[in-house]
């Protein structure tokens, strides 16, 4: 894998992953039930820092990964990065639109983006359900993400159910 000059984590903890996005699904609730549309700035600010360092200089990843995520280790499962990274990276694409809409005085478009922004952070937080993740696997499918990028994505998203049903065993023919 590439790993990125700042330090994005590679395994990254899902229990750390679902509760950033729960905390995400949260303040962005808040922003549209209040017209609080400023906190579209510290939404904003946390996905790019995650996007860029992991968990490191964002206070909503610092919280997941160093008070809640331990406190529920029994439940921890490692999982590949770059998919978590591209997912933070499209999180921060929806947020910085939306705060953009929201500085150029349309605060209908900051909402629905931020509405936009609650369903895969939901799917995320409730599920497991990585939407970013999934895309993510698509595009290295289809060839636009190399391999090189995430061989453990690649180990798993090449193999085939085998015959016999069990984990790991490759089909033949």
């Amino acid at each position: 894998m590439i790993r990125n000059p700042i330090g994005f984590p590679n395994p990254v903890n899902e229990v750390a992953a679902r509760t950033v996005a729960a905390g995400v699904v949260v303040m962005a609730a808040v922003a549209i039930s209040t017209r609080q549309l400023w906190l579209t700035i510290p939404i904003a600010y946390g996905f790019v820092a995650r996007t860029l360092t992991g968990p490191r200089l964002s206070p909503l990843g610092f919280v997941a990964t160093r008070f809640v995520a331990p406190r529920l280790g029994r439940w921890a499962k490692p999982v590949p990065g770059a998919p978590k990274r591209f997912a933070q990276a499209m999180g921060a694409t929806f947020a910085l639109g939306a705060l953009v809409a929201w500085l150029v005085g349309s605060g209908i478009a900051c909402i629905i983006v931020l509405a936009i922004l609650i369903i895969p952070a939901t799917l995320e937080a409730a599920l497991a359900y990585c939407v970013g993740c999934r895309i993510f696997g698509v595009l290295m499918r289809v060839g636009i993400i190399p391999a090189s990028i995430c061989v453990e994505c690649e180990d798993v998203w090449s193999r085939r159910a085998s015959p016999s049903g069990r984990p790991g065993e490759l089909a033949t023919g």
